[in-house]
């Protein structure tokens, strides 16, 4: 009988669960969200162990439904006016000198959220003016020259949007969004701040071909992305859709090659890479 070719992702447990309790504690004292546990990150263990986490402002209910998340859908609640100082608050007791701010899809706002944005980033520098703060942020859809204008009062330290996966696959993988809608926020956004670092992201296994990730990397390479990372899907749970395909190590080596062959200084590329996985390290070897 033909043995069946079993593919394996080993995640070592950490050794410090008191770290990751301590982090989880202080989320609920201050009624925060980290996007860690919402999406289900396969390095949720790593990161808490290391007093690191994502922070998902806005609610932890979004108001699309893409298929490949596991972020809940429904009817959100009112932005928390006491979010920023909250987080704010949070920030400083775990002690963080960088720290990734992301949020849930808020298309029922006037401008997608990124008023509160940049509350949050008033807020923790109020406390903090050395600290570093990335900003992951949606497609602010068709709210994208208001959320732009907002964002441009007052900037992040890195620019993050990431572009998920290949423009055939949106329909299935991202309803609601648009690829060159994506792209357009990220050229922009680089144009408005030439020195502030822009950042993207690509789950693989959900059908794209090699050639397609390719022309994707090119894209936001000719859209003035400065940072790329990119992993493998996994399967958050039986609701979501099935990995089309695991893509191997060798597969990773050679995407990050190409990507540095069209330009990019910048990849972090593996299977259990995520956007803001390590991001302070990502951002330390900026080149």
């Amino acid at each position: 009988m033909k043995k069946k070719n079993i593919y394996s992702l080993k995640i070592k447990l950490p050794y410090n669960f008191k770290k990751i309790n301590n982090i989880k504690n202080i989320l609920r004292k201050y009624n925060l969200n980290s996007v860690c546990e919402e999406a289900s990150c396969p390095n949720l263990t790593k990161c808490f162990n290391k007093n690191t986490a994502t922070f998902m402002i806005l609610g932890s209910i979004c108001t699309r439904k893409c298929p490949f998340c596991n972020i809940k859908y429904g009817k959100p609640l009112k932005p928390s006016i006491n979010e920023p100082k909250n987080l704010a608050k949070a920030i400083k007791k775990i002690g963080l000198q960088y720290v990734v701010i992301t949020s849930v899809d808020r298309d029922d706002l006037y401008d997608g959220g990124a008023q509160q944005f940049v509350n949050c980033i008033k807020a923790i520098k109020k406390k903090n003016n050395k600290i570093k703060i990335e900003i992951l942020v949606p497609d602010f859809k068709r709210k994208l020259k208001k959320a732009l204008k907002i964002l441009s009062l007052y900037p992040p330290d890195i620019f993050n949007h990431n572009i998920e996966n290949v423009p055939r696959l949106y329909k299935k993988i991202k309803p609601g969004a648009n690829y060159k809608n994506s792209l357009l926020l990220l050229k922009k956004f680089k144009n408005m701040f030439p020195n502030i670092p822009t950042k993207s992201g690509l789950i693989v296994g959900l059908g794209e071909t090699f050639n397609e990730i390719v022309e994707v990397i090119y894209d936001l390479y000719i859209n003035k992305v400065t940072m790329l990372t990119i992993g493998q899907y996994l399967q958050p749970n039986k609701n979501n859709l099935s990995v089309y395909k695991f893509w191997n190590i060798k597969d990773f080596n050679r995407i990050k090659k190409i990507a540095e062959n069209i330009g990019f200084k910048n990849v972090f590329c593996g299977p259990l890479i995520r956007s803001s996985y390590n991001a302070a390290l990502q951002q330390s070897l900026i080149k």
